[in-house]
């Protein structure tokens, strides 16, 4: 077996990277960059203990910083200082550090760099060849990936080498024919020794004598030339193979001298000494940082706990509307299925039964009504206020209990519309929204506002994301965070002083669409199989002889109509005492032009200098405060009116630019007053605010004239952007 061990010049060029970060360390990170070129030149020079010296230093300040991108390049140049000093194991620890780091800072560049890193270790210490060449295929897929011409180069070539080592002659040298020519003409004086003597090797082995010695006579001068130490040691092992392999032990013998001679001057014992001895001191200083990181957050986690006192206050009061409206549907429900029995016993009866299943259908469908409107109207004031609670104290701003609050009303009145509509979901007559967003963000979001729960029961929540996933992926964000919200709760529910694993990883691109599967997976008490099979049926909950578990049995029923929406299915893996693992997969699509083009459809521009004013039309006081909020906010006016008849007085006193009108008012209702106002000739636009289905009152809205409905609780922006749209339209038609 004939190889040649070189450096890839990934590995120098690794510290010439642009400084791309925020300019609030410039002098921390021009330092570090200062650091780590050091590292490079004596590394370049064998002073292999000085270069670790300066790594070791620019890891301090990186973490000092807190920049997971240096501190991974750091901890990469350790790896490689190690590498070369032919201690694999612990530069393979640090190789893996440093890809850690890198996933948390997500730079392709890093990736490109760590992977051809560890792929020369497993290569060149002989420890895995088949994973060196791996991890050297996974670098050259980030390389062409970032399109970087150089990485490229090196890597095929590092490919090729790895392929020549375990004697796969024709393999390695289709990633040679891609680069030779390129190389052999324009490259430098290290790529072009480095094929030399790549193509050395192959000669010999397809017994070309004269045309591989010289191939190695140019790599060897252009070594020596140089001063490539590292090359010139490779370029002495392949001429004693390749005089060994002819026969010609005189001539091996006198290259196998010069191998010996010039590695004790490189890897001497003294140098390696003090490698050893800095891994130590490297080591202490690691931990003793990540405790100051620790004590750090722990600083950060108390102050936050005294912030969120409002926060979670406000969160029961969501879960006990959540608790009430579920328990008043379990008793309909349970008061229906009575009734149900009853009649069906009753065969004598069977038209009355008829005529009252009939009536009990149209009751249901009021009550479905009447329930959502009442669910809606003081979620309006839970969102509204939650964004208020922002505005008036931005030291909030960035607190995750006041997001996971928001997430929670959203999910919450996402989830209150389809268990009420749950007829609605086996009917189709839902359909999936197009939205832009950031699977991670809403994966962490969720985790956020579950971790009450895993706190409780000493659980420990894993985020698993696929780094392949784009960045922004276009789809219904909402029901997805329905599915996962609901696998997760469930999980952490059954799972005491356990894990549970969100996982979501790309299985196959096709087009636009790029199918993701996610999983997500429990240490808990399992589920027996006699019971798998019923799970996901509506009202159904599995008996349970250690604890009670409480909950309504809709929740998997609604994650598998769910799932059926997006054309897939959900698959269960279960076993007493060890586990359960929920799986399925969804297309998402992926378009750089159509993300665009949704994100400037949904921002508006509040910057405007129009200043409208609008009255609103608004009996609820807590809804008047929210609204007016969300108005002034955006820098127009707003007059509130309690009823229909004020406001047709408020419109003979005072010129509007539009109106926000709510439905369901004492004394005269909205359509009415509505009607009204178009019967005095005022063609104001008038925009429907309504905790009702937008469905049930689309039809009356347009017939007394009103131009638009807004379904509360909403999305100030998508207000703004009908406001502005309405009052634009006036205006080109006037």
């Amino acid at each position: 077996m004939i190889k040649t061990k070189s450096l890839s010049l990934l590995l120098f060029l690794f510290f010439c990277f642009t400084n791309a970060f925020a300019q609030n360390y410039k002098a921390e990170y021009d330092e570090i960059e200062r650091l780590l070129n050091k590292a490079v030149a004596d590394f370049n020079n064998a002073k292999y203990d000085k270069a670790l010296e300066s790594s070791k230093q620019a890891l301090i300040n990186s973490f000092a910083i807190n920049d997971d991108s240096y501190i991974a390049q750091s901890y990469n140049t350790i790896g490689v200082i190690y590498n070369e000093c032919s201690d694999s194991k612990k530069a393979i620890g640090f190789y893996e550090k440093a890809l850690s780091y890198a996933k948390k800072a997500n730079k392709d560049k890093l990736y490109n760099w760590i992977y051809g890193n560890l792929g020369s270790v497993y290569y060149y210490n002989e420890i895995d060849v088949a994973k060196g060449i791996s991890y050297y295929k996974k670098a050259l897929y980030y390389a062409e990936k970032v399109k970087d011409s150089t990485d490229i180069k090196f890597t095929k070539l590092n490919i090729a080498s790895a392929y020549f080592a375990i004697d796969k002659y024709n393999e390695g040298n289709q990633y040679l024919k891609d680069i030779k020519d390129n190389i052999l003409k324009n490259g430098d004086d290290e790529s072009k020794a480095r094929i030399n003597s790549l193509l050395g090797i192959y000669s010999t082995n397809h017994d070309r004598k004269n045309e591989a010695e010289q191939h190695y006579a140019i790599a060897q001068k252009l070594a020596e030339k140089n001063h490539f130490d590292s090359y010139l040691i490779s370029i002495y092992e392949n001429l004693m193979r390749h005089y060994k392999h002819y026969n010609e032990p005189e001539k091996a013998k006198l290259y196998k001298a010069k191998l010996d001679s010039l590695s004790k001057v490189i890897y001497s014992q003294d140098k390696l000494d003090k490698v050893q001895k800095a891994a130590v001191q490297i080591e202490l200083d690691e931990y003793k940082m990540q405790l100051e990181r620790v004590e750090q957050a722990n600083d950060v986690h108390r102050k936050s706990l005294k912030e969120s006192k409002l926060i979670v206050i406000l969160f029961i009061v969501i879960l006990i509307i959540l608790l009430l409206f579920l328990l008043t549907l379990y008793k309909n429900i349970k008061l229906r299925e009575q009734a149900n029995i009853e009649l069906k016993a009753a065969n004598e009866e069977l038209f009355i039964a008829k005529e009252k299943a009939e009536e009990a259908s149209q009751l249901k469908s009021q009550f479905v009504s009447t329930i959502t409107h009442e669910l809606r109207t003081p979620l309006y004031g839970v969102i509204g206020i939650t964004n208020i609670i922002l505005d008036e104290h931005k030291e909030l701003g960035n607190s995750p209990h006041l997001r996971s609050l928001k997430f929670s009303a959203k999910y919450l009145l996402s989830l209150v519309n389809d268990i009420l509509q749950i007829n609605k979901i086996e009917e189709n007559r839902i359909v999936l929204e197009s939205l832009i967003f950031n699977l991670t963000d809403e994966i962490t979001l969720i985790k956020n506002s579950v971790e009450y729960i895993a706190d409780k029961n000493n659980d420990k929540l894993i985020l698993e994301i696929d780094t392949a996933i784009p960045e922004f992926l276009i789809g219904d964000k909402l029901r997805l965070a329905q599915i996962i919200m609901n696998l997760v709760s469930n999980a952490l529910k059954f799972t005491k002083n356990g894990e549970v694993t969100i996982t979501a990883d790309l299985k196959k691109v096709e087009g636009k669409m790029h199918f993701i599967e996610f999983k997500v997976k429990d240490t808990g008490i399992g589920i027996a199989k006699e019971h798998q099979e019923k799970i996901f049926e509506k009202f159904v909950q599995i008996e349970r002889k250690e604890e009670d578990y409480q909950g309504t049995g809709l929740g998997l029923a609604i994650v598998s109509s769910l799932v059926k929406l997006f054309d897939s299915q959900i698959h269960l893996e279960s076993e007493e005492n060890i586990g359960t693992t929920f799986t399925f997969t969804i297309g998402f699509e992926f378009d750089e032009d159509k993300s665009k083009e949704i994100i400037n459809n949904i921002e508006v521009d509040l910057s405007t200098s129009n200043l409208y004013n609008i009255l609103v039309v608004e009996d609820n006081k807590i809804n008047q405060v929210v609204t007016k909020k969300i108005i002034q906010g955006s820098n127009m006016s707003c007059t509130i009116v309690d009823d229909g008849y004020a406001a047709l007085v408020a419109i003979e006193r005072e010129t509007f630019d539009l109106i926000l009108m709510d439905i369901n008012m004492p004394l005269i209702n909205g359509f009415e007053t509505t009607r009204k106002i178009r019967e005095k000739g005022i063609n104001i636009p008038i925009i429907a605010l309504t905790a009702f289905d937008k469905e049930e009152v689309t039809e009356e809205a347009i017939s007394a004239g009103m131009n638009d409905i807004m379904v509360k609780p909403f999305e100030p922006s998508k207000l703004f952007q009908v406001i502005h749209n309405q009052v634009k339209n006036k205006e080109s038609v006037d």
